[in-house]
């Protein structure tokens, strides 16, 4: 299954016209209809979308739901939802991808995720909207578009502002479609996903025989909310909020774990596992270990033999 995670990527691939801009795009339906593919298999891309379908034929699918209905539906997309599309050349509406970068680079979208927690949810909920709420919509999408394509500088100060506004509209109809206790169900497993796959990732880049890339920082928290696509910050407190530690403290905790094994249970020298732990430097693997153990490495492997 390919992922996408560049808007130049995606537009390649499904067909559309290139994006003005390398983290945000907006694009109404109709003008993808002429070059779109109009039947794309199951993939991911590391974007949140929000669209607002008037009218089209064929089905869209995302994550286990079976197809949007038909008339007036507002769906959104979280990154890596599995999706896929067989749809008729005559969709109408609007649709605007945002990347990570794109919401880290304005402080109007601090805390994003845990204003809009809907956004945590790896499944599309679809919102039927009535007559009056599509002209509302509209007049958003088009004010977007209209600022996007535009030459102001400060365009991206509406368009956020305009974004803002739509993930308001989306979070009334999900607060008023799905209930308090089942939304938080949902954002809790979400949360605990999310919290699963950063150990996951710690685990499998500090096994002995993965292939080492020392570019890469393995003790830093924002290696891994980078690969899962989320703001460091909100790692931070999803590991907080369930195991009581921060993310920082986890990969020390791992690597404790990891250093007591390597220091007792084999013939390494304390700078193989130095190495081994991604450390660039005996001497940080030293001072890391007794900082948090009051003990040095070699004292430590002396007393667990006597």
């Amino acid at each position: 299954m390919k992922n996408f995670k560049t808007l130049k990527e995606y537009s390649e691939a499904t067909g559309i016209p290139l994006a003005k801009h390398e983290h945000f795009v907006v694009r109404s339906f109709q003008e993808n209809m002429p070059t779109v593919v109009h039947k794309m298999p199951a993939f991911r891309h590391a974007f949140y979308a929000i669209a607002l379908k008037i009218n089209g034929e064929g089905k869209a699918l995302a994550s286990h739901y079976s197809e949007f209905p038909n008339g007036s539906v507002v769906f959104f997309n979280s990154p890596f939802q599995i999706l896929s599309w067989d749809i008729a050349p005559n969709w109408e509406g609007y649709y605007i991808l945002m990347t990570r970068d794109f919401i880290a680079q304005s402080h109007h979208f601090k805390d994003f995720l845990e204003i809009f927690p809907f956004l945590k949810i790896d499944k599309a909920i679809p919102f039927q909207v009535d007559e009056q709420e599509t002209k509302t919509l509209l007049n958003i999408y088009e004010k977007i578009n209209h600022e996007y394509h535009s030459d102001k500088a400060d365009k991206f100060d509406f368009i956020t502002t305009y974004v803002l506004l739509l993930l308001n509209h989306v979070k009334r109809y999900f607060d008023q479609e799905v209930s308090k206790e089942t939304a938080n169900q949902i954002i809790k497993t979400a949360d605990l996903k999310l919290l699963s796959r950063y150990q996951e990732l710690i685990e499998v880049h500090f096994r002995e025989d993965n292939e080492w890339d020392y570019s890469k920082n393995l003790h830093s928290p924002s290696f891994y909310a980078d690969i899962l696509n989320v703001h460091p910050n909100h790692l931070n407190a999803i590991v907080k909020n369930n195991l009581g530690i921060t993310a920082l403290q986890y990969i020390h905790k791992h690597l404790l774990h990891l250093a007591k094994s390597y220091l007792t249970q084999t013939n390494l020298s304390i700078k193989e596992i130095a190495y081994q732990l991604q450390f660039d430097s005996p001497n940080n693997f030293n001072n890391f270990f007794k900082k948090h153990t009051q003990n040095t490495p070699g004292r430590y492997r002396k007393s667990a033999h006597i």
